[in-house]
C-alpha cells in the first residue's frame, strides 16, 4: 500500500468526519453521512494496520473512529440528564409539531360547548327534557359547588388527575384510529359541559360556573386538547402518510404521541393541584381565574418556546424504546 497516496485519497473524508464529529447539531442527511463516514473509515484503519501500520496514521485514524462511534452510539445519560432533556426538548417539539391538530380541537370544543350551552340556556323546554326541575334546582345551588370541595383536597387532586389522564389517554388512542373517534369523544365532553353551563346560566349562576372551572379547565381541558390533537395527527398517517411509507409515518408518530402523553400526565398533575386547592378557596374569583391564566400561559409560553426551538433544530419529539428523544435520526417538521 501506497499510504502517501491513500491518505491523500481518503483524508477529505476523514476531516469530514472530524467536522460533523465535532457538530452539537446534526441535520438528518448529516447524520446519515456520519454514519457512512464512520464506517468507511473504520475500514480505512482496519486497512492501514494490516498493510502499512504507520503509528501516526493509525493514531488519528483510531482517536477519530472512537470520536465518531461515541457520537454514532451514543452514551448512556443519567435519568436526570434524560428528563431535563425530554421536557426541553421531547416533549414540547412533539407538542409544537400537533400544534395545528390541538388548536383545532380547541376551537371545535369551544365552539360546540358554546352553541349547546345558549341553546339550553334560552330554551325551557330543553332544560325541561334534560332532567326535573328538582333536580336542576339541586344541581345549580348545591351539587356544582360542593364537588370541588366533596373530598379532602389531596385525595381530591388525585382522584382528579387519575380521571382526567384516562380521559386523555381515551381521546389520544381514539384519535389513533382514522382521527373520528376522537372528534366524537371531543363532541360529546363538549355537549356535556354546553349542558352544564346552560343550566347554570338559565338559573343565573353563570359566574359561579366559569369562576369555578376557569380555574383548572384553562390549562387541564388544554392537555386534553393536545391529547387529542396527537392522537389526531397519528390517525391522520393511516390517510396521508406523506413521502414517508405509511409504516414508517404511523411508528414515527406513535412514538412522538407516546411523548406527549408522558409529558401530559405533568401537566395534568398540576391542573389537578389547581382544581383541588385554587378552585374551592377562599381566594376571590379574579384571583383564582388569575392563578388558571398564568398556568395557561406558562404552558403555551413553554411550548412555544422550546417547542418551537427544537423544531427547528430537528427534533420530532420521537421517543425510542428506553425513553430517550432520538438525536441521530432527526427530520423537519
Amino acid at each position: 500500500m501506497d499510504l502517501d497516496a491513500f491518505v491523500r485519497e481518503h483524508g477529505p473524508s476523514w476531516d469530514r468526519l472530524a467536522e460533523l464529529t465535532s457538530r452539537r447539531r446534526l441535520r438528518g442527511s448529516e447524520v446519515t453521512e456520519l454514519v457512512d463516514l464512520y464506517q468507511r473509515t473504520g475500514t480505512h484503519l482496519s486497512m492501514v494496520r494490516s498493510a502499512a501500520p504507520d503509528p501516526t496514521v493509525v493514531g488519528r485514524l483510531t482517536q477519530l473512529v472512537a470520536q465518531a462511534r461515541s457520537r454514532v452510539t451514543g452514551t448512556q445519560p443519567s435519568l436526570r440528564g434524560e428528563f431535563v432533556r425530554f421536557f426541553r426538548v421531547g416533549f414540547p417539539a412533539a407538542v409544537w409539531r400537533a400544534r395545528w391538530w390541538w388548536a383545532s380541537a380547541a376551537a371545535g370544543f369551544l365552539a360546540v360547548g358554546f352553541l349547546v350551552g345558549a341553546w339550553v340556556a334560552r330554551n325551557p323546554d330543553v332544560q325541561a327534557a334534560i332532567a326535573p326541575p328538582e333536580a336542576v334546582r339541586q344541581l345549580v345551588t348545591e351539587d356544582f359547588e360542593a364537588y370541588y370541595s366533596s373530598d379532602a383536597a389531596g385525595a381530591f387532586a388525585a382522584q382528579v388527575w387519575t380521571n382526567n389522564a384516562w380521559v386523555s389517554a381515551l381521546v389520544l388512542v381514539a384519535g389513533g384510529f382514522f382521527v373520528l373517534p376522537a372528534v366524537w369523544v371531543l363532541a360529546q365532553n363538549a355537549v356535556n359541559v354546553g349542558i352544564v353551563g346552560g343550566l347554570m346560566a338559565a338559573n343565573g349562576r353563570a359566574d359561579l360556573f366559569f369562576g369555578l372551572i376557569t380555574p383548572h379547565g384553562l390549562l387541564e381541558l388544554t392537555a386534553v386538547f393536545v391529547a387529542a390533537g396527537a392522537g389526531m395527527r397519528l390517525g391522520w398517517q393511516w390517510i396521508d402518510p406523506g413521502p414517508r411509507p405509511r409504516s414508517v409515518a404511523l411508528a414515527t408518530e406513535g412514538r412522538a404521541a407516546v411523548g406527549i402523553a408522558l409529558g401530559l400526565v405533568v401537566v395534568l398533575a398540576v391542573s389537578g393541584l389547581i382544581e383541588a386547592f385554587v378552585t374551592p378557596s377562599g381566594l376571590p374569583t379574579w384571583a383564582r381565574i388569575g392563578i388558571g391564566v398564568l398556568a395557561l400561559a406558562g404552558f403555551l409560553a413553554y411550548v412555544g418556546t422550546y417547542g418551537r426551538r427544537a423544531a427547528a433544530a430537528g427534533y420530532t419529539g420521537d421517543v425510542t424504546a428506553d425513553g430517550a428523544v432520538t438525536e441521530l435520526a432527526p427530520t423537519a417538521g
